[in-house]
């Protein structure tokens, strides 16, 4: 695939053509030293659809509320098209109480029950989850009930500020479908690569106040910006090599009377030999696991296990067994007690029936939120990490794994009580890894860490000689490590018996079935009243049918050229009438359109 020269500063270079939605124009915004963005620009336009990368703390989010015009810049615009339809996928719980996922839909939409009922279809949400209490669902379900809600609002532009947070598998994979199909615009914040190669088809990554924006996806980015940058490397080497050559002939023979002329030349063709300016790497992540002394044999067993609450089964007749060294992925949707069944093999929850049981000589490293919710308060990190460390650990190695986690500086003297959750969850990883557990149970260990702290610690946990027992939503990082896969289903837990992609490949069919069968039960929804057409009444229908794409054609032409107009225009008097303007022709777009589809419909085509 044949890409344009590098680098790429501005959307300019591609999608021309395509009517512009959104533009931010030497934007600087800075946080006491920190400066996030640094007199940068990007334009975003129709159909676009752009992963947003960077290191936690470059300041995605801030761009984000910049661009939503909910966060001031300290200088620069944001300029946002009239056209311009946002769905962002907020955090906060937009549902009333007792409210009904149908409910809720109807009243954020304006829309009608049987609208509403077919976009919640594309998100499996029907029967219950539909009809029932939204608040009693899972927050995956939950997700799915505000994306439905965004695709209502007919958005044109889709913001998503890390969408698969918690998001079980299925629901990843139902989100990655629909944002596959949807024909709008997307600027989407991930650290997860396989969801951003899924569904993006550029790139822009915010780097040291700077954007870069890369027609291409994520994987052929990161590899282009390797390649320069050892391109550079042996650029510079090259360079370096032939001044110092040039630089010895000319101090061998500057003072010789029969050679003078000669160094004089070399010295001129020395001062136009440049090296390329390559920017200081930022801090590279390195994470180890414990160093552990190998052991063979099963690690545990889980016999005829109950496993749950004493009012709720969760799932029971578990019988599992895993051996050393083998890095068990356990999975499953939300809600089916993949948590449940880890905190019961550590026994922090009791089995209802059944034993678990460990094998000899098993040092068992817990990362989970009921562990790193009761950390000591009184402790600073450095003071909790060296008393947790193994004998040999040096203060050193504590804090090359603090700065590792994002405790840099003065951080590592902070006092515990002050750590916000996600800083609580990465010290009790620091601490969890150097100890000497030879077996190590984590739940989502990614989710605080950016995508460099998730490929180091994957990069440790697979040259790791312990067991590992995990949970995790990031396909790419359950993919490079899990040796085994267990899968926690409808009331029971198995061994999967293939690997992991084989059981990704395995869901995917699933719900590409589902929305086959959706799409061939979908009844149209034809006027009542309507007759069969005659073969002449038909005739004259597809002319008209034509003529209507071709009034629409011109009409949206005509609204990108306006567009267009509006964004370059400076005076107060011509925007306004130039918004006048595309007030007009977005009217009878949307009469032709409508026009359009009735005509469709009485065809039979919808």
């Amino acid at each position: 695939m044949e890409f344009p020269p590098w680098p790429f500063h501005s959307a300019t270079l591609f999608h021309i053509r395509m009517s512009v939605l959104l533009q931010l124009t030497d934007a600087v915004k800075s946080y006491g030293d920190q400066q996030l963005l640094n007199a940068t620009s990007v334009t975003i336009h129709e159909g676009m659809k752009a992963g947003l990368i960077g290191r936690n703390g470059a300041g995605k989010s801030t761009l984000l509320r910049a661009l939503l015009r909910d966060e001031d810049l300290d200088s620069g615009q944001v300029i946002h098209s009239p056209n311009l339809r946002i769905g962002y996928l907020r955090q906060h719980n937009p549902f009333r109480p007792g409210e009904s996922a149908l409910e809720f839909l109807m009243r954020d939409s304006g829309q009608p029950d049987w609208k509403c009922g077919e976009v919640a279809g594309q998100f499996e949400l029907k029967g219950v989850t539909l009809d029932g209490p939204v608040q009693e669902l899972s927050g995956g379900w939950q997700t799915r009930v505000k994306l439905a809600a965004l695709l209502l609002h007919e958005p044109n532009l889709l913001m998503l500020d890390e969408p698969t947070n918690f998001l079980d598998l299925r629901t990843q994979i139902l989100l990655e479908h629909f944002l596959q199909k949807f024909p709008a615009a997307c600027l989407i914040v991930s650290h997860d690569r396989a969801f951003l190669t899924a569904t993006c088809d550029s790139t822009l990554e915010l780097s040291r106040g700077k954007l870069t924006l890369y027609p291409g996806k994520i994987g052929a980015y990161l590899e282009l910006v390797e390649e320069q940058r050892l391109r550079d490397q042996r650029t510079n080497a090259a360079v370096i090599t032939k001044q110092k050559q040039l630089q010895r002939f000319i101090d061998k023979n500057r003072a010789r009377a029969t050679t003078a002329s000669q160094a004089r030349s070399k010295q001129k063709q020395l001062d136009r030999l440049q090296t390329v300016e390559i920017e200081a790497d930022l801090p590279t992540v390195h994470i180890k696991a414990p160093v552990v002394e190998p052991r063979q044999g099963p690690a545990v067993r889980c016999m005829d296990l109950s496993i749950g609450y004493p009012d709720n089964v969760v799932a029971e007749q578990i019988d599992l067994e895993l051996e050393h060294r083998q890095r068990a992925a356990i999975v499953g949707d939300n809600g089916q007690g993949k948590t449940t069944l880890l905190r019961t093999i550590v026994d922090s929850l009791k089995p209802l029936a059944g034993r678990v049981k460990w094998g000899f000589g098993c040092n068992i490293g817990v990362y989970a939120q009921h562990v790193y919710t009761t950390l000591p308060e009184d402790q600073t990190v450095l003071e909790y990490l060296e008393y947790n460390s193994m004998p040999g650990v040096t203060t050193q190695d504590c804090l090359n794994l603090a700065g590792a986690l994002l405790f840099q500086g003065s951080h590592v003297k902070k006092p515990i009580r002050v750590l916000s959750g996600g800083e609580r969850a990465r010290l009790c990883m620091a601490a969890l890894l150097l100890g000497d557990y030879n077996v190590l149970i984590l739940d989502e260990p990614g989710n605080h860490l950016d995508v460099e702290s998730v490929d180091s610690l994957a990069e440790a946990l697979i040259a790791y000689q312990g067991t590992v027992l995990f949970t995790s939503h990031d396909r790419h990082f359950v993919s490079r490590i899990a040796t085994c896969v267990i899968e926690v289903s409808d009331g029971r837990a198995r061994n999967y018996g293939g690997t992991y992609d084989a059981y990704l490949y395995a869901v995917n069919r699933e719900i590409d079935a589902g929305e086959r069968e959706r799409t061939k039960n979908r009844i149209p929804t034809v006027p009542a009243g309507t007759q069969s057409m005659s073969g002449k009444q038909q005739h004259n229908a597809r002319r008209q049918l034509r003529n209507l794409e071709k009034k629409i054609a011109k009409l949206d032409e005509n609204k990108k050229e306006l567009n267009s107009q509006m964004l370059n225009t400076a005076g107060a008097e011509d925007a306004l009438r130039l918004h006048h303007e595309i007030e007009a022709i977005q009217k009878q777009l949307a009469e032709t359109e409508n026009s359009w589809y009735e005509l469709q419909v009485e065809l039979g085509d919808i």
